[in-house]
């Protein structure tokens, strides 16, 4: 929690004038009780009208002045806090996006959308209240209880007694709500899991009849986070009334006391005083009370913010060594293994080939066989555990991930496209990119009769591009990876949603863009008759290398792809 307070060193100055003008607001209010004591001992006990308005007009000035006062402090407090959790979310989200993917995973979506959205307004929230009040409760507590020391030190010490009871309750009681509050935010994330999940994936859900059982399972969740909000809030309920019991318990004792003292002792308006200034106390008190609980909650989550921000961000080295754009070999793997975190057996076991230049390399394989495993690993995403991967002579542990990037365009089976105009779409693959490289992509992706149709470039997608059909979006994907016209491109299963018309002329076009190494990822063997190369995946390894036919009387696992393939009668 500490390393994020650097963030508040843009408003040093309104992190400053907040609790200042609260320390001014707090000195008007301390003079109150004195200036009301003042009205009843010498202007009510005497009849003096005139030093009565006097003194009256004092109090409507402490007012306006302490208003004034209190809404400034409000203002530098709002901005320092508004402004601390905005650069904060800022750098968070630049970590997240530059975190290691094996790191990421690890959080979790649910996890890290609860850290950006919930724990973020929580911390703001703890933020604004610790500029505004907590230096504010103890100025009143103590201020008040130096005030009584003026007019009766013996009473004084009633005050004194009180105040150090409620601060080991309230300690007392932070600890404990800070560990439950940790609680809640664990099983928080595992609802909003379940629910993220239940939500993306409703579909499925129906299709095989599981609605029952993620209904009783988001239940039993529910149920968790309820009991242990319910626990928690138990224990924080404790502070309003024990601070109430010890405030009103020292009240009794202070009137009791100051009763007995009254005859030629104190007069009538410094019992009103004392007793003013104990009930300032108990107001500040019971805030003071509350405002821990929040601070509480607040050093929870910007525990949990830390924590995120500790995930290391993907590494690489200074580049050294030189591309080789000439050479044969545009991607190379040298005896690959990768096995990723929190798995028993590997993903990929000795993969060792080369994709040529220029060249179409297919990949197919069932699914769990290691297909985007090697996409993962060609586009930087993973590293691998042993062996080397080498893109135009480079390992790209040595290349800088946006130089890699421009180098490697990728098209995932998943289609992600962005609510804005098609142009905005593309321009993500290309920034540099004309509307003639836009117009020449969408013609090569298949893309640019219906897009055309629609309204062009400036034709708007919604979220997900959901007003454009299953078929549709994957063009525009493939075509927004076209746009940079890039060394090697990888096409992971993205023909999926596409006929076999589409799909045959969308690879002829992609064959006369010379010199870009395709990498085809695939389950269709009716795509395969494009490709140059061919490599077969199987629990992890590559068991088969070689063009279409030879494949066919080499290796049983394309076989058995095949003939299934052919008996329903996919294409081919």
């Amino acid at each position: 929690m500490r390393k994020l307070l650097k963030y508040f060193k843009k408003y040093s100055f309104e992190c400053v004038m907040s609790p200042l003008l609260k320390l001014f607001e707090v000195l008007l209010e301390l003079a109150v009780p004195m200036i009301i004591s003042m009205i009843v001992d010498k202007g009510i006990a005497s009849k003096d009208v005139p030093l009565i308005a006097r003194y009256t007009l004092f109090l409507a000035l402490a007012g306006a002045l302490g208003l004034a006062f209190s809404l400034s402090a409000q203002y530098f407090a709002a901005k320092a806090s508004t402004g601390f959790v905005k650069d904060l979310r800022h750098s968070l989200f630049d970590h997240i996006e530059k975190l290691d993917s094996k790191y990421s995973d690890k959080a979790g979506t649910s996890f890290l959308l609860n850290i950006m959205s919930n724990d973020m307004q929580q911390l703001q929230t703890g933020a604004n209240l610790f500029l505004r009040l907590l230096l504010r409760s103890p100025f009143v507590v103590f201020g008040a209880a130096i005030m009584a020391f003026t007019i009766d030190g013996k009473l004084a010490l009633i005050f004194i007694a009180a105040i150090f009871i409620l601060a080991a309750i309230i300690f007392t009681i932070m600890l404990v709500t800070m560990k439950y509050h940790k609680t809640v935010k664990e099983r928080s994330d595992a609802l909003l899991k379940t629910t993220r999940e239940n939500l993306s994936g409703v579909r499925v859900i129906r299709a095989f009849c599981k609605e029952d059982q993620q209904k009783n399972k988001f239940d039993s969740q529910a149920e968790d986070v309820k009991r242990s909000q319910e626990k928690t809030n138990g224990v924080a309920s404790l502070l309003n009334p024990i601070t109430f019991v010890i405030i009103n318990i020292a009240l009794f004792v202070l009137l009791t006391l100051s009763s007995k003292k009254v005859p030629g002792i104190l007069s009538p308006g410094q019992v009103i005083a004392l007793s003013n200034y104990l009930s300032q106390i108990l107001v500040e008190l019971i805030k003071l009370a509350n405002l821990i609980i929040n601070i509480s909650k607040s050093i929870t989550c910007g525990n949990r913010i830390q924590s995120v921000f500790e995930l290391p961000e993907e590494t690489y080295t200074d580049n050294k060594c030189e591309f080789v754009d000439n050479s044969d070999d545009a991607v190379v793997f040298d005896n690959v293994t990768l096995n990723y975190t929190g798995t028993g057996e590997a993903s990929l076991v000795k993969a060792d080939f080369k994709l040529k230049r220029g060249q179409i390399t297919a990949v197919i394989g069932a699914s769990g066989s290691g297909k985007t495993t090697l996409v993962n690993l060609l586009t930087g995403f993973y590293r691998p555990t042993e062996g080397n991967v080498f893109v135009d002579g480079c390992d790209i542990a040595l290349i800088p991930n946006n130089v890699l990037r421009s180098k490697v365009k990728t098209v995932l089976q998943e289609t992600m496209l962005f609510k804005g105009t098609v142009r905005e779409n593309l321009l993500r693959g290309s920034e540099t990119a004309t509307d003639d490289d836009m117009i020449r992509a969408l013609k090569d992706a298949q893309a640019y009769d219906f897009i055309n149709e629609k309204g062009g470039l400036d034709f708007k997608l919604s979220q997900y591009g959901r007003n454009l059909s299953g078929g549709q979006r994957q063009r525009l994907s493939i075509a927004r990876a076209l746009v940079a016209n890039p060394n090697i491109l990888i096409l992971d299963d993205s023909f999926s949603a596409l006929d076999f018309t589409t799909e045959a002329q969308l690879m002829s076009a992609i064959k006369q863009r010379s010199g870009m190494t395709v990498l085809l990822i695939t389950q269709r063997i009716s795509v395969l008759r494009s490709a140059d190369k061919i490599l077969v995946t199987d629990d992890g390894h590559i068991v088969g290398d070689g063009t279409f036919e030879e494949l066919k009387g080499s290796c049983g696992v394309f076989r058995e792809i095949y003939n299934a393939q052919v008996k329903e009668g996919r294409g081919l």
